[in-house]
C-alpha cells in the first residue's frame, strides 16, 4: 500500500500546485476576457469605419465586403494572440502558431476543397467576370450574383432559389455573364405564308421592332431579319434585335414579349398570312374517302337563316 499512498501523495501535491497557479492567473484571464470583449468591439467599429473609407475609394461593393471582412479577421487574430499572452498562456499562442505552421500541409490535403475554394474567392475579389447583380449563368446555374463570400459565390435565380456555388467552380467553369455592357440581344421566329413577299415583311418587321419602346440599335449592335427556314406550310423568318438594360429578367423578357406582340398585329393589319401547320391526310386500305362536312353556324335567336 505504500506504493498507492505515495501516488495519492503525488496527485494531490500536483492538483495543489496547479490550483495555486491557477489562483495566481485569474486577474490575467480576466483581464485577457476583457481584452477579448473589448476586441471584438473594436474590430467591428474599424470594420465599419473601413467600409465607409474603402466605399468612398470604390464602387465595387464585393471588394468593399472582401476588404471589410480581412481586416476584421486580422484585427480579432491580434486581440486573441494578446489575450493570450496577457493571461499568461504565451506558450499556448506560440503553440497555436507553431502547430499552424507546422500542420499547414496536413489541413491542406485533409481540407483541399475548403482552402482551394478560400483561394478562388481572394483571386474572384481581384479579379472576376462578373459584379453584383450581373446577370450571369455559371455551368448549369443561371441568375443574379448577390455575393462572393471567401469560400462561395451566391447567385439567386429569376424563380426565387438562392444557389451557392463554390469559388472554385466559379474559376474553373465557363462564366457567361448577360448583363456585362448592358446589351443583350434576343431572337424569335415568325412564320409567314410562301405567297407572301418575304422583302416586304422584313421591312415591316424592322420597322415595328425600332418603333417599340425598349429595343436598342447602334452600328455596334444591328437588328435584322433573316429568312431562316422554308417549313411545311411557312417561311419561317428569324428576328434578331437589342435591348439596352442591365435588368435581364422580367424587364427584358416584357420587351421582348412586347416586340413579338406588336410584330403579330403589324404583319395581319398588313395583309401578311400566318398559317399554321398544314396536316396531311393519308388513306390506307379500303378506305376511298374521309367524309368532312361544313356547317355554318348562326347567333342564337337570328330569324335569318
Amino acid at each position: 500500500m505504500p506504493y498507492l499512498q505515495n501516488i495519492s501523495e503525488k496527485l494531490l501535491s500536483s492538483l495543489e500546485e496547479n490550483w495555486t497557479i491557477f489562483i495566481k492567473q485569474i486577474p490575467g484571464i480576466l483581464i485577457a476576457i476583457l481584452i477579448v470583449a473589448l476586441g471584438i468591439l473594436i474590430s467591428k467599429k474599424i470594420g465599419n469605419l473601413s467600409r465607409k473609407v474603402i466605399s468612398k475609394r470604390s464602387d465595387d461593393p464585393i471588394m468593399v465586403n472582401f476588404l471589410t471582412k480581412g481586416i476584421k479577421l486580422l484585427l480579432y487574430t491580434i486581440f486573441i494572440m494578446y489575450a493570450l499572452e496577457v493571461a499568461g498562456l504565451q506558450s499556448i499562442a506560440t503553440g497555436i502558431l507553431t502547430a499552424a505552421g507546422a500542420s499547414a500541409v496536413i489541413i491542406g490535403f485533409a481540407f483541399r476543397d475548403i482552402g482551394e475554394n478560400f483561394i478562388s474567392g481572394i483571386i474572384l475579389s481581384f479579379n472576376r467576370p462578373f459584379n453584383v447583380n450581373e446577370t450571369v449563368s455559371i455551368g448549369e446555374i443561371f441568375g443574379k450574383v448577390k455575393s462572393i463570400e471567401f469560400r462561395y459565390t451566391k447567385l439567386r435565380t429569376f424563380d426565387g432559389r438562392d444557389v451557392y456555388i463554390p469559388n472554385s467552380d466559379v474559376i474553373k467553369k465557363p462564366v457567361y455573364n448577360y448583363t456585362e455592357d448592358g446589351f443583350y440581344r434576343f431572337d424569335f421566329l415568325v412564320g409567314i405564308a410562301y405567297e407572301n413577299n418575304i422583302g416586304e415583311a422584313e421591312k415591316l418587321i424592322k420597322q415595328i421592332v425600332k418603333n417599340t419602346k425598349g429595343t436598342y440599335e447602334d452600328d455596334a449592335h444591328p437588328n435584322f431579319i433573316v429568312a431562316n427556314e422554308l417549313a411545311v406550310s411557312t417561311v419561317n423568318l428569324k428576328v434578331h434585335f437589342w435591348i439596352n438594360t442591365f435588368e435581364y429578367g422580367k424587364e427584358a423578357l416584357m420587351i421582348k414579349g412586347k416586340v413579338i406582340t406588336n410584330v403579330k398585329e403589324a404583319l395581319l393589319q398588313e395583309g401578311f398570312s400566318l398559317p399554321a401547320n398544314i396536316q396531311e391526310l393519308k388513306l390506307y386500305d379500303t378506305q376511298s374517302s374521309i367524309p368532312v362536312s361544313v356547317s355554318e353556324s348562326t347567333n342564337e335567336g337570328n330569324d335569318q337563316p
